[in-house]
């Protein structure tokens, strides 16, 4: 890396710094993991001319343009324009890249475009929360995944969106055959059982996956018209304490999910700590700064969720617990009595 390489803003220009002296890779945005074979041809073309002809497919569905000299950037931003356009990113000023790399590019599963278990459009509400969100250097992962097999590893984000659905039951078409009730407790949790040749739904046991609806051979059972939403809290990797999210609210709506990830942007902006490194202090280690009661206040602030919600005000994550203790002996055979 040049030393007169301002680091910052080769960041925020969402390009990578480099172990190659004199390189660097291009970090381009995906929202929703959806691109068109236009913008593929053209990443391609942008590795071939200006990269080492490799492209790297990121764990959070974007892609990187590595092997690029650093006096190329600006020609590569122009070449990125055709991406930009084509994903309807927002953005400040064209052929300038991509304006900020904080808020990281939005996951989604295929969802109900492709996957006979997706309760809804992922790749639709991941690119309008990208809309909503974007472009802003804090440091926030927002994911969406079809419903809860959970195949976007949502609960390893801030946010993880998970599809859910009412199941409609018509008893005219249920045949009694049992099918929804063997699949519920195999590939669910076991929240249907038979009743007189019917079926009885365990409305509180119910998780709103729509296991029912895909194994149903006769469409007794269907997906409500209603789009609902489990929201996850505040997962996170890294060095310093990783853990999975926890659940924060069922049955929400689109509305009530995209206020609340609004609100914890103002949350981070009047608490991140204007010390921390590059400013990109995790909104998950804010809120364990201030308090999860005081995140709550701040992203329910002028949220009425709706009335099938249901919402978890006392959230709670375990750390880790190691017997660091010097003096265990192994268990052998002659020990077992």
């Amino acid at each position: 890396m040049s030393a007169d390489i301002n680091v910052k803003s080769l960041k925020k220009n969402a390009f990578r710094v480099s172990k190659h002296r004199g390189e660097t890779a291009s970090r381009v945005r995906i929202p929703g993991g959806l691109i068109n074979a236009k913008s593929m041809v053209r990443i391609t073309e942008i590795a071939e001319k200006y990269g080492n002809g490799s492209i790297f497919i990121t764990n959070r569905q974007g892609v990187e343009i590595p092997g690029i000299s650093l006096e190329d950037i600006d020609a590569v931003n122009k070449e990125l324009q055709l991406c930009i356009d084509e994903a309807h990113i927002n953005q400040e000023e064209r052929d300038k890249g991509f304006p900020a790399s904080g808020t990281r590019n939005v996951v989604a599963c295929p969802g109900a475009r492709l996957c006979p278990f997706g309760c809804y459009d992922t790749t639709a509400f991941a690119q309008k929360m990208e809309d909503q969100i974007f472009p802003n250097n804090r440091h926030f992962k927002v994911a969406f995944t079809g419903c809860s097999n959970d195949c976007a590893k949502v609960r390893m984000d801030d946010f993880g969106i998970m599809g859910m659905t009412e199941p409609q039951y018509d008893p005219d078409r249920c045949i009694g055959c049992g099918q929804c009730v063997d699949y519920c407790k195999i590939r669910s949790v076991g929240a249907l059982k038979m009743v007189g040749g019917k079926v009885i739904r365990d409305t509180d046991k119910c998780i709103g996956c729509g296991v029912c609806v895909t194994y149903c051979p006769t469409r007794a059972w269907t997906r409500s018209k209603e789009h609902y939403f489990r929201v996850t809290l505040l997962g996170r990797t890294g060095k310093k304490n990783p853990r999975l999210a926890e659940d924060f609210m069922k049955w929400a709506d689109e509305e009530t999910v995209m206020k609340i990830v609004k609100n914890a942007y103002a949350f981070v902006e009047e608490y991140i700590d204007p010390n921390a490194y590059e400013s990109k202090e995790h909104v998950g280690y804010i809120v364990d700064r201030t308090g999860f009661d005081e995140f709550y206040k701040w992203i329910m602030k002028d949220v009425t969720p709706n009335e099938k919600c249901e919402v978890n005000n006392r959230l709670y994550w375990g750390g880790k617990h190691y017997d660091v203790s010097n003096n265990i002996k192994p268990v052998g055979v002659n020990d077992i009595r």
